[in-house]
């Protein structure tokens, strides 16, 4: 989905401008980069960058773009995903050594937790996954990625403990603070509500117990990152195990091409059915946030019901489809990694991070993440469903929320599986969360 273009194939008459637009860092003109890299760096120095859109479209831009491009070209790294981990930890990385000026991280920082526009991302792609799969094979899909994503998580649940007791840590540490974190959706829907439980129950601050959950989520991300590039590899090796961002086995459908090249004419027509496209998934958004409101139910999960709901009753265009193709298309391209590079500065902490690098930790949340995955890979087949995609999946239940979806799903260039990711953070992040919460609270504090 991300593939870079070195020097393109250009006529022999081509000037040497033209011949530079084709070389392209990311999704970056290598003229446009320099001009871009020039500015900024002019607006740094006269104490003029803000946090209003343009500006930070600019910086995000040219962060993800430096960060994708620097992760595809690494050793061995580059080919399991590489660049979503780059974006997604150097920037921390480089703020905690004092690297990135403060005139970057304020705007940067502010944009991104005011604007929320992670969940414009996640909108478009599921809107874009959604209206461009089979109808007839949805439901099928969704009902049968619930029983590899319980399965493993039982698994996931028992390797976990036993991984952890075997390097010596106790039986609670390692279930409510290790393996609980891990699978319980990400920091909105699971660090948070799980440190406010965890400290009425145990009559403890909340906050410092959410300091200690932090960097077991990201840790669990990042073991999820590695584990579905490493996927993608073995979908390469082995492309009978992989249906390509399909999960459901069948013959080839519209989801099956979904990813494909599409040879579309561009008319005013196209043009008004990208927009069209783009409001329907502002308005599913908006849809998820009201239900949220209302009934105290996950927004995102929502929102991808109701593009569900649209899709069974038949009620999307075919030209609609093809804006929501197209909508997808220039989401996954050009705004995952500067997603992942903003988000890395704003709520990524490299000294949370870095805390959570016990022995025993690091075991334990391997073996958790690992055995959601390998589950999801052994049980695919006996569904009738793909088992490497199903492997992802499953993987994704170990992510950080939605910006952990879109990282796991870039590093397996998966990101057709956006919906189905969702059901595996959201749903089972809830039900892991509110099991660990009803069981510690009948265990009762130490005492």
């Amino acid at each position: 989905m991300h593939n870079v273009d070195t020097l393109a194939a250009a006529p022999p008459q081509a000037s040497l401008f033209e011949r530079l637009m084709n070389i392209r860092i990311s999704f970056i003109p290598v003229p446009v980069y320099l001009v871009l890299v020039a500015l900024v760096v002019g607006l740094l120095i006269e104490h003029e960058l803000k946090p209003d859109l343009p500006t930070m479209i600019a910086i995000i831009g040219l962060g993800g773009a430096t960060c994708g491009e620097l992760g595809k070209r690494l050793p061995f790294i580059g080919k399991i995903g590489g660049a979503a981990i780059v974006s997604a930890f150097l920037p921390s990385y480089l703020v905690s050594l004092g690297w990135v000026p403060q005139e970057i991280i304020a705007p940067v920082t502010s944009f991104t937790k005011q604007s929320n526009f992670i969940y414009l991302f996640v909108s478009a792609v599921v809107v874009g996954s959604i209206f461009t799969m089979d109808r007839n094979l949805i439901v099928k899909g969704f009902a049968k990625i619930f029983v590899p994503l319980l399965l493993g998580s039982v698994l996931a649940l028992i390797a976990g403990v036993a991984v952890g007791l075997l390097c010596g840590l106790p039986l609670r540490q390692v279930l409510f603070f290790v393996i609980v974190p891990v699978m319980g959706g990400g920091l909105g829907e699971g660090a948070i509500p799980l440190s406010v439980g965890y400290g009425e129950i145990l009559g403890m601050d909340s906050g410092k117990i959410l300091a200690q959950l932090l960097p077991i989520i990201l840790l669990g991300n990042l073991c999820a990152i590695l584990a579905c590039g490493a996927l993608d590899l073995l979908g390469k090796r082995y492309p009978s195990l992989t249906g390509n961002g399909r999960l459901q086995m069948a013959e080839i459908s519209d989801d099956a091409v979904a990813d494909q090249p599409v040879k579309i004419q561009f008319d005013g027509q196209t043009i008004n059915q990208v927009i069209a496209a783009g409001m329907c998934a502002i308005t599913l958004y908006l849809a998820g946030v009201l239900l949220h409101a209302l009934f105290g139910l996950p927004g995102p999960v929502c929102m991808l019901f109701l593009a569900v709901l649209l899709k069974l009753a038949n009620v999307i265009p075919a030209r609609l489809e093809t804006g929501a193709r197209l909508l997808f298309q220039f989401f996954t391209t050009c705004v995952t990694y500067p997603l992942l590079f903003a988000n890395s500065i704003a709520v990524t902490h490299w000294s949370e991070l870095t805390a959570a690098l016990h022995i025993g930790n690091v075991l334990t949340i391997a073996s958790t993440v690992l055995t959601l995955v390998l589950t999801g890979l052994v049980v695919a087949r006996r569904l009738n469903l793909y088992p490497i995609d199903t492997a992802i999946v499953n993987g994704c239940h170990s992510g950080l929320g939605g910006t952990g979806d879109i990282a796991i799903l870039t590093a397996a260039n998966r990101m057709q599986l956006l919906p189905y990711a969702q059901i595996s953070t959201r749903i089972g992040g809830a039900i892991t969360v509110m099991g660990a919460l009803l069981i510690l609270a009948n265990m009762g504090p130490v005492g």
